[in-house]
């Protein structure tokens, strides 16, 4: 079992930058890849990013490339938001896989960029 919980999330203009952390507890964290993954409002949730375990790998949606930077270490994850824009505003969650999927999620935090 794998816990998960969010911080960093606020109000920011656009421009400019925020990082969300993501604390896990659990055995298995450690030892498989997490991502990231946001929510707007009337929208489903999308993929923003994710990291390998040992975080040689990551990924990043086109809407982010260039502009998020996912890092990890043992037992926390990070999103580095850059050049934020109104469209990024959402619910960010992290996620960690467990095999093919990704088996546990954090409650999110929301992220909201003024234009």
């Amino acid at each position: 079992q794998v816990q998960l919980v969010e911080s960093g999330g606020g109000l920011v203009q656009a421009g400019g930058s925020l990082r969300l952390s993501c604390a896990a507890s659990g055995r298995t964290f450690s030892s498989n890849a997490m991502g990231w993954f946001r929510q707007a409002p009337g929208k489903e949730r999308e993929f923003v990013g994710s990291i390998s375990w040992s975080g040689s790998t990551t990924y990043y949606a086109d809407s982010v490339k260039g502009r998020f930077t996912i890092s990890r270490g043992k037992n926390t994850g990070y999103l580095q938001m850059d050049s934020l824009k109104p469209e990024d505003t959402a619910v960010y969650y992290c996620a960690s896989r467990l095999g093919a999927d990704y088996a546990y999620w954090g409650q999110g935090t929301q992220v909201t960029v003024s234009s």
